[in-house]
């Protein structure tokens, strides 16, 4: 199976993430979201997204991926999304964390619109932890990454590294 792994970064820690699941996987095609192109999806089996979460949301580069994606191109492929954000727990003010919980984090948004083009469910979407505002990753976040790349191949049936 073709793995494809397409990820925006603001501050480097998505792209962190995005290697160590990378390197758990069976040689995925990994590639910035600013260097996708329609045609990467033609031979893809397993479409991986991955977003920074910014303002409840998915980034902007993010969003102007999946626009490109044509309706039902994702029909037979597996899906999986993953964010970085910031622990909800850990925000000042407290009203901040609080909306946080209520409006959420990227990774399921971007989940409901590949599924919304298509695409089934490989696994449960996963959120990696930054402190602060710009990082870095919480410790044990890239080891948390490699064990749920782990999951993905064991749901997809893939070989491991």
């Amino acid at each position: 199976m073709k793995t494809l792994m397409v990820y925006d970064s603001y501050f480097g820690n998505t792209k962190k993430i995005a290697k160590a699941i990378s390197e758990e996987l069976k040689k995925p095609t990994v590639k910035n979201i600013k260097d996708f192109k329609p045609e990467y999806l033609k031979n893809t089996d397993i479409l991986i997204v991955g977003s920074p979460t910014r303002a409840f949301n998915f980034s902007d580069k993010t969003k102007e991926f999946m626009d490109k994606i044509p309706q039902d191109e994702l029909k037979g492929k597996k899906v999986a999304t993953f964010d970085t954000r910031i622990d909800h727990k850990e925000v000042k003010p407290r009203i901040l964390g609080f909306l946080m919980k209520i409006f959420g984090y990227a990774d399921k948004k971007i989940m409901k619109i590949l599924l919304n083009k298509g695409g089934e469910k490989l696994t449960e979407p996963e959120g990696f932890i930054v402190l602060g505002k710009e990082g870095p990753l919480k410790d044990g976040e890239i080891e948390r990454a490699k064990k749920w790349a782990v999951q993905l191949s064991n749901n997809a049936n893939l070989p491991q590294q």
